[in-house]
């Protein structure tokens, strides 16, 4: 009898898969994106061109990535969480009051932990996506990048105590991070998360788009256009003590006058879900949360 581990369930190496791309509306309006719409309400009114992508596996890598050079990062060997915990009241990430409780401050800690000079952090959201047909959020197969400059500025307003301290926070550093785990409990099987290094995206392939409220709110997410020099790369089989931390935005990308070593190359990650061709026919669905904090300093 042959027994299947869960390390033979995880595709691992480089491989080509397919990724969706932006592509702008046929008329030239603004693109827009609608969450949650009712009923007859366009959802966007841009589509997707579908291409094959180079992913290539950082396993055993990791530590070569910084926020830094490529606006992403790799954690590991994280304690678990107290929301995994039922003797702390844990809903092991199924209560939104119990995850706020408890997981938040276990982020905060480790962004300030992490990020050198940070010294304020404000969490604003977070999402849990489950593969099941049932879920209410799934793994996003569109390339895109969550924030944008001006939604950033949007968001320090909108988060911050009060005006003033949102204008006092705006003088100085300020970024948008998410923070990606796993809920799986053992590796991840199935759609693993992709990222790009910022280094290698050009500005002029970041299309802001207006991302509307069903309470009124507009921000702005950003569609990404393919281009030959990005470089894309996912952390196969990734497990529960690992992070992924994905800057959407931080002003200091292309600020003059930075000495060498402190300079940002580019600040902001597009990423993507996608489904690996060697994915087992009955790989388990991949469940994930990602937390949105706003990180200032230093």
């Amino acid at each position: 009898m042959t027994i299947t581990t869960s390390e033979d369930r995880v595709p691992r190496g480089d491989v080509v898969a397919p990724f969706n791309f932006y592509e702008p509306p046929s008329d030239g309006s603004i693109p827009f994106n609608n969450i949650d719409p009712a009923p007859g309400v366009p959802e966007r009114n841009f589509s997707y061109q579908t291409l094959p992508i180079t992913i290539h596996d950082i396993r055993g890598l990791e530590s070569s990535f910084t926020l830094d050079n490529d606006a992403f990062q790799i954690l590991q060997g994280l304690p678990p969480s107290a929301e995994e915990d039922p003797a702390k009241n844990g809903s092991n990430f199924t209560s939104d009051a119990s995850i706020s409780l408890l997981y938040y401050p276990e982020v905060t800690r480790l962004l300030l932990d992490t990020i050198p000079g940070s010294n304020k952090v404000i969490i604003f959201d977070h999402t849990i996506r489950r593969t099941s047909p049932s879920a209410p959020r799934g793994p996003v197969q569109r390339v895109h990048i969550d924030q944008t400059a001006f939604s950033a500025a949007q968001r320090v307003r909108r988060h911050a105590s009060s005006p003033e301290e949102a204008e006092r926070l705006l003088q100085g550093r300020y970024r948008i991070v998410n923070v990606w785990r796993p809920l799986n409990k053992g590796p991840v099987e199935s759609f693993p998360l992709a990222f790009a290094s910022s280094q290698t995206v050009n500005d002029k392939d970041i299309v802001p788009i207006e991302h509307r409220y069903k309470d009124g709110y507009t921000g702005q997410t950003a569609g990404v256009l393919h281009d030959e020099g990005q470089k894309w790369y996912f952390l196969s089989g990734m497990t529960g003590d690992e992070r992924i931390l994905l800057e959407c935005f931080d002003s200091w990308a292309g600020k003059e006058g930075l000495e060498e070593g402190k300079k940002v190359k580019g600040g902001r990650v597009p990423h993507t879900a996608f489904k690996d061709p060697r994915q087992r026919a009955d790989a388990e669905g991949r469940e994930s949360i990602e937390v949105r904090a706003l990180v200032f300093g230093p």
